[in-house]
């Protein structure tokens, strides 16, 4: 067996052996209703809880908390636009998911 073909072997078992140790084996099912929402599944502002909206890009659990405050203060938004009353949400946000966010 020449050098090239020995290290392919070689290279080939070290791949697969390293195989089990790279995939996690969890239930990839999760109770949290956010970990159901597809990477770039539609949100409903006006009725999606904080958890949900911590979906959106740039939105964590702060953001979403405001984003659902200020709906129960101020009712439903009209527009994407809206959000940007909502404080610590800027433009650059609503336009990274303004293909995401409905307002049924």
């Amino acid at each position: 067996m020449n050098t090239a073909t020995w290290i392919k072997r070689i290279s080939l078992a070290f791949v697969v052996a390293l195989l089990p140790a790279t995939f996690s084996y969890a239930n990839p099912v999760e109770s949290s209703p956010a970990a159901a929402v597809m990477p770039f599944e539609k949100i409903n502002v006006n009725s999606a809880d904080a958890e949900m909206l911590t979906t959106l890009n740039g939105i964590g659990n702060v953001k979403a908390q405001s984003i659902v405050e200020y709906r129960n203060q101020n009712g439903r938004f009209k527009t994407a636009a809206d959000l940007l009353a909502v404080d610590g949400i800027g433009q650059a946000t609503v336009a990274k998911n303004k293909d995401r966010i409905i307002l049924d």
